[in-house]
């Protein structure tokens, strides 16, 4: 990771990543590695599915735990002082599209999720909304052609 990229995280979000790290590091890996143990104690480790399914999943785990090491170290808390006169990361952006209200919340890309409604500034609707108003209208480029998205309010 470039270290003159912080990864930019809300409270919650960076919270979430120390919770999936501890429970990685004191449940998951240990339980894995016993595991690992177990099915080495079982004899021939050439035809040993089990030991190949824990030594596999011991790696996965164990490069996780790294990257989110990096992530939690690294990480560059986005304030929830923003004005509300502008979208910024971290803040609720209410928008009228097709008719509809939709509101989402602006954050870095590690804490994205679509189905949460948690868009990345990264993203084309995020980086179309970055610095836009209340009132403000903004084109999407969408698979089925433009979106115009109005924003309503900022919170």
């Amino acid at each position: 990771m470039d270290p003159n990229n912080k990864v930019l995280l809300t409270r919650e979000g960076l919270e979430e990543l120390k919770r999936e790290y501890n429970q990685l590091t004191r449940v998951k890996r240990p339980e894995t590695v016993q595991r690992l143990s177990d099915a080495r104690e079982l004899g021939d480790l050439s035809e040993n599915s089990e030991y190949a399914a824990a030594k596999q999943d011991l790696a996965f785990i164990d490069g996780r735990i790294l990257e989110l090491e990096e992530i939690i170290h690294g990480a560059k808390l986005i304030s929830g002082n923003h004005t509300k006169s502008q979208v910024d990361i971290g803040c609720k952006v209410i928008l009228h599209i097709n008719g509809k209200k939709e509101e989402y919340m602006l954050v870095g890309e590690w804490e994205a999720d679509p189905k949460e409604k948690k868009i990345s500034q990264e993203s084309p609707l995020g980086k179309a909304l970055m610095g836009k108003k209340v009132g403000d209208r903004v084109e999407v480029e969408a698979p089925a052609g433009k979106v115009i998205y109005k924003i309503l309010g900022i919170e």
